[in-house]
């Protein structure tokens, strides 16, 4: 049986976790990026402003533990998008399309009754590492 590595992945570039997980692990050639909040990085709170700004944050940060992971978001394959308000989807939406912005991953979006740090969005992702050929079935 062949071994397969599993990487802790850890950046100083992105807010750091803010309970007992990692911020991404890596198995073989599967990145699973854990829940990126709207944190500055040097204050380890959160962004004013609203879903907006959190977003924003929240999307920097994944971008910087995809670095890290050594992908990007062009290797992401699935998101999942937690919200505290539904309402805030379409402002969500603005934000993630500008970095989401051609042959889009699958994604999920959900209102949940609370996230951590009384957070209004917080965001994950799958993605692949290497090199990554994207095809269309159309």
């Amino acid at each position: 049986m062949s071994t397969i590595v599993r990487k802790l992945i850890s950046t100083t570039n992105a807010a750091k976790p803010v309970a007992p997980y990692n911020q991404a692990v890596v198995a073989d050639r599967t990145v699973y990026v854990s829940g990126c909040l709207g944190l500055d990085k040097a204050t380890m709170q959160l962004v004013p402003g609203g879903a907006t700004e959190q977003t924003e944050m929240a999307l920097k940060n994944l971008q910087s533990i995809l670095k890290a992971a050594d992908s990007d978001v062009d290797k992401v394959v699935k998101n999942t998008v937690f919200v505290k308000d539904l309402n805030d989807f379409a402002a969500v939406n603005e934000v993630y399309k500008r970095v989401f912005n051609k042959d889009f991953p699958a994604r999920s979006c959900v209102q949940v009754a609370k996230l951590p740090m009384d957070a209004l969005v917080e965001i994950e992702c799958i993605a692949l590492t290497g090199t990554v050929h994207t095809v269309s079935s159309e």
